[in-house]
């Protein structure tokens, strides 16, 4: 029994010293000191029990701990979730891009085609007009405004926007013949040589277009169509300390900064599989044809969470998607199941913390032919312009939002292993860094890196 009290003792608090240490790195203030008390309680808990095993009760309840702990040690390793049955996919019905919250808000530059969409849904004209009387992301007189940086963003998005040109192009006049696993090995290689930290390939389904086009005067209300049978979701990460100052300005400084290099390393793979005499378009912020997350979900890269955004197997929710959809032949990717959903099941702390409540707590509803969480994009986009920001409140506390490190990914090799562990993981994320969390009033001071 000495021997079992000394091992335990000796792993567990080289845990805790493990943890103290990478939440000191990371700047995780409760984390770190949850983790040093855990050390001191974690070591008098086993010198006490090796020091009076002697006394039966003790020696009884000591035996009595070493099984549980045995036992949840044999058990974090056990895989095991109740099958899901299969998601049919042939019923869903398209999403409609003009319905989305940024084509509403470009209306007001197009009157005749705020005239002709408000005729049809006179129900939203009301709640338009409403968050209509909030300044722009990153306007004046919103509570992050700053007069020196938040225009920063604005030009990041106007140059983005400009970028549009670069979606499509002339392919080459000979179509070469290329080797899938070849052609593949190199796009991956570009887009993490430009800055990806992931990508992954599908063969692209009817539901992953948008069923008219809402963002551009151009071409609004006119059908979607595609010719490709390949699609690329490309992610790059964003700063996590930037996240943790959300709902302040650095989080849509970050978010505005990732969406310009997503943009550039889809512009350029598209570019090169033109090289080659194949289709390829860039799918892009502000100039998508198709939904990137359930996209990026079908290629491997995550799940879609209850925040109704891609939460990344290794990075979480803190990533941001572009796209590329091409003819030339592929190798897809294997779809895995990483079980971020049953987490999210059970979590809610991006429901909890939501500041408008756009978030439910409640399990996922049937909408568009399919069961899945919905998020109240009219809440969640007034509270959007109140604050100047794109808020990221959501992707802030929730508990995938950490760095890519040995220790974080053992805990989501954990968490994928079996509802226990889930439920584990769980309460002790709630211990160390909370499980409410206070939203920010003002922006940090914001310095060079």
């Amino acid at each position: 029994m000495y021997y079992f009290n000394m091992v335990f003792a000796v792993l567990s608090t080289f845990f805790f010293l493990v943890f103290f240490l990478f939440s000191l790195f990371e700047k995780e203030w409760r984390a770190s000191l949850v983790s040093f008390l855990s050390i001191t309680i974690n070591l008098s808990f086993w010198i006490f029990l090796i020091k009076y095993s002697h006394i039966r009760s003790i020696f009884i309840f000591n035996i009595i701990i070493i099984i549980v702990v045995l036992f949840l040690s044999v058990l974090s390793f056990v895989k095991y979730f109740p099958a899901h049955p299969e998601k049919k996919t042939e019923k869903i019905k398209k999403y409609d891009e003009r319905d989305h919250m940024f084509s509403r808000n470009n209306l007001n530059n197009h009157q005749n085609l705020r005239k002709k969409y408000y005729k049809k849904y006179p129900e939203k004209e009301k709640i338009d007009k409403k968050i209509g009387k909030f300044p722009n992301l990153g306007e004046k007189g919103s509570t992050f405004y700053d007069k020196y940086y938040s225009p920063v963003i604005d030009a990041a998005f106007s140059v983005l926007d400009r970028t549009g040109f670069l979606t499509d192009g002339s392919m080459a006049i000979k179509k070469q013949k290329t080797d899938p696993e070849k052609i593949t090995e190199a796009i991956r290689f570009i887009a993490k040589y430009y800055g990806a930290v992931d990508i992954g390939i599908t063969e692209l389904k009817d539901f992953h277009f948008y069923s008219h086009h809402g963002r551009k005067s151009e071409n609004w209300g006119k059908k979607v169509e595609n010719t490709h049978k390949y699609g690329i979701a490309i992610i790059v990460k964003m700063d996590i300390d930037q996240i943790k100052h959300s709902p302040a300005l650095p989080v849509l400084l970050e978010s505005s900064k990732e969406y310009v290099e997503s943009a550039k390393i889809a512009h350029i793979i598209a570019e090169y599989i033109r090289g080659f005499g194949f289709s390829a378009r860039s799918h892009v912020d502000g100039n998508y044809d198709l939904l990137a997350v359930p996209l990026a979900a079908d290629c491997g890269l995550g799940e879609v969470g209850r925040m109704g955004i891609l939460i990344h197997k290794k990075l979480g929710p803190a990533v941001r998607i572009s796209a590329v959809t091409t003819d030339i032949p592929l190798q897809t990717s294997v779809k895995q199941n990483f079980y971020i959903e049953e987490f999210c099941d059970i979590c809610k702390k991006c429901a909890l913390n939501c500041p408008t409540g756009s978030i439910s707590e409640d399990g996922k509803s049937s909408n568009r032919g399919f069961e899945h969480w919905s998020v109240n994009q009219e809440k969640c986009y007034t509270f959007w312009r109140r604050s100047g920001t794109d808020c990221a409140f959501c992707i802030r506390v929730c508990p995938y939002t950490k760095k890519d490190t040995l220790l974080h990914n053992f805990v989501r090799f954990y968490i994928s292993r079996n509802r226990i562990n889930q439920r584990i993981a769980l309460f002790f994320d709630d211990i160390f860094y909370g499980r409410k969390f206070k939203i920010k009033k003002k922006n940090p001071k914001i310095t060079a890196y």
